[in-house]
């Protein structure tokens, strides 16, 4: 069985000196590695005014095609500038099982609490650091164990109570199956969006070169069994040759644009442009919806409710205002966009 955690890292933190990773996992991790990991960790602490978040984070390296779970540790030290020393455990895994962190992420938090505190205790009781190390082996170790119970479950139940694996294998059973893309900026939450439609972080097809994931979902709607497969199509600029590739075959669109980032939703016109520039010439009218993503943030909402109407209105596709977060109206709009293109099929034929 893969493994999800590529390294483990904890840097300690020096006001003067930067950042030093003291213990690493594996043994044989390149220097290299260590200290982009040690440097960007400080980097975020310095972005943020030199605050210290209490919460797991997880921000991406790149060039590593990796991306890093921290967590940060203060602790009262009144030798330290300021009284506090300031430490960081990061987990590393691939790119790809990014959706596994994000969607256990609350369950990982008790784990990393319980090894903080002891981590703190150990540090002020001037422990030997090969005992700290310890516990930070003992972290990753329960973790790892953590995340293959979650896998386990997850693959033994792939799919929903109404639709049991051994059922749904036979594809007789299947009476449509469509191809659906989602496209946005990066950070609008597709990823988030899709993952509350399936439910399945880990049964996924991830081309991180290509930058395209797939996911499917088989549901009943109108008495009618139909399998959605879900092209999650990657917004970054590198990706822009290769993505045009992925449009093709596509019976429905989803343009999801964020709520509080006004920029995305003036990217949703060109978006459309896009996808239907790269279509075959003879494809009927896009069947559709543009999300418009976190509905739950009321407070620092940028977009109003009158300006995606009108562009919806003007680009012939539903708008619904969803939360990935909390699950509003998301599965309402895709069992919708399924019941669409299987009318349209009937009304063609």
């Amino acid at each position: 069985m893969k493994k999800l955690i590529d390294a483990v890292i904890y840097t300690d933190i020096h006001d003067e000196l930067g950042p030093d990773p003291i213990h690493w996992f594996p043994s044989d991790l390149p220097e290299s590695i260590r200290m982009l990991v040690a440097i960007k960790s400080v980097t975020i602490l310095t972005g943020d005014q030199g605050s210290v978040p209490d919460s797991l984070l997880i921000i991406p390296f790149p060039s590593l095609k990796l991306k890093g779970l921290i967590r940060y540790i203060e602790r009262e030290d009144k030798s330290k500038r300021g009284g506090f020393a300031r430490s960081a455990i990061t987990f590393l895994f691939k790119e790809a099982d990014d959706v596994v962190f994000y969607k256990y992420m609350s369950y990982l938090k008790a784990p990393f609490d319980e090894a903080t505190k002891k981590i703190i205790k150990l540090e002020e009781q001037k422990a030997e650091k090969e005992i700290i190390f310890g516990e930070i082996n003992v972290l990753r170790i329960s973790v790892g164990q953590l995340l293959d119970d979650f896998r386990a479950k997850e693959v033994s139940f792939p799919l929903s109570k109404e639709f049991p694996e051994i059922i749904i294998r036979d594809e007789k059973i299947v009476d449509y199956r469509f191809k659906l893309v989602v496209v946005g900026d990066p950070g609008v939450g597709k990823t988030s969006t899709i993952l509350r439609f399936t439910d399945n972080a880990f049964l996924r097809t991830y081309v991180p070169t290509l930058g395209v994931s797939i996911t499917e979902k088989i549901i009943q709607a109108n008495d009618k069994v139909i399998e959605t497969i879900l092209w999650d199509i990657a917004g970054q600029n590198k990706f822009q040759t290769m993505r045009r590739h992925f449009y093709q075959g596509s019976e429905a669109i989803l343009l999801i644009f964020d709520l509080t980032n006004r920029i995305s939703f003036n990217s949703i016109k060109n978006w459309y442009e896009d996808v239907l520039k790269n279509m075959e010439k003879h494809h009927h009218r896009m069947i559709g919806y543009i999300f418009g993503n976190k509905s739950d943030l009321t407070e620092v909402r940028k977009v109003k409710l009158v300006e995606a109407l009108t562009l919806a209105k003007e680009l012939n596709l539903k708008y619904i205002e969803t939360s990935a977060m909390t699950g509003k109206n998301v599965e309402y709009a895709f069992y919708d966009i399924a019941e669409s293109v299987i009318k349209t099929r009937l009304e063609k034929n």
